[in-house]
């Protein structure tokens, strides 16, 4: 059997006898999640995917900015630790915004507080209420109480977001016990972005909602194309403005960009 270094001479060396610095710079042009399965082929792809310097590379160019803004201290003794922990969103913008990376790629998202939405007559307490929800990642949300028509909606800066990415807009809502009123008419979802428009007709309580892990619901406002990130803001919104129609109940947590998988 030859040995290490006449295999080495020959050509037919083992990858994993190449240097930890050089594995690591390979596997950074793979996925978060491919060089976590490849941790599996030695103990030198294990250290080599463990390393600072491939995860650095996965994280996020701005995410000291982002880490400065943060509500609470995020406390991590590696890069590796670091990233999944933005894989768990955090509380930024003191606390009207949430950041979080989507696992498998490091794409960024964002979820925009109630209070940096525009919600017609939200300050208007006979039509809308301001509550606490123990479920709820920020800390107040807004509670529909009684309107005829509603116009919400908010923006964030495409610069932000992660650049030569499809994302998708979300309202991320509940429904109170006593809701009614949001199945018909049907609302109007809007996504805009530079001189892009994308226009749907959603219905709150009908089967075009989708149940979340943190137990809320979401429905799809609309997809854009993130490129550089120098389109200025993409706006969402939805509204039922077309008739005068009853509703109550509707509970919003905020709207969420996040990439299309």
């Amino acid at each position: 059997m030859a040995s290490r270094q006449e295999e080495k001479s020959e050509g037919g060396g083992h990858i994993d006898w190449l240097p930890e610095g050089c594995i690591s710079h390979v596997l950074s042009f793979t996925t978060p999640r491919d060089s976590c399965r490849s941790a599996l082929v030695s103990p030198t792809f294990r250290s080599a995917a463990s390393s600072d310097a491939l995860w650095e590379r996965f994280l996020p160019s701005d995410h000291q900015s982002i880490l400065s803004q943060a509500v609470d201290p995020v406390r991590y003794s590696s890069k590796k630790e670091l990233y999944f922990r933005l894989c768990d969103s955090i509380l930024i913008d003191g606390g009207k915004m949430s950041f979080q990376l989507e696992r498998s790629t490091g794409r960024k998202c964002y979820m925009i507080s109630p209070r940096s939405m525009h919600i017609i007559w939200g300050w208007d307490e006979r039509y809308w209420r301001w509550i606490s929800l123990p479920e709820s990642r920020f800390l107040e949300v807004a509670e529909l109480r009684a309107v005829c028509w509603f116009d919400i909606g908010g923006r964030i800066a495409c610069q932000l977001l992660s650049p030569r990415t499809s994302y998708a807009a979300y309202l991320v809502f509940k429904l109170a016990s006593e809701s009614y009123g949001l199945h018909n008419p049907p609302q109007l979802a809007s996504v805009r972005l530079g001189a892009y428009a994308s226009e749907i007709n959603v219905c709150l309580q009908q089967q075009q909602q989708r149940l979340r892990n943190d137990g809320w619901m979401e429905i799809e406002l609309g997809e854009f194309y993130n490129d550089m990130g120098d389109d200025g803001d993409v706006e969402m919104s939805l509204r039922q403005v077309q008739a005068l129609h009853g509703k109550r109940g509707l509970i919003i947590q905020g709207l969420e960009v996040r990439p299309k998988i």
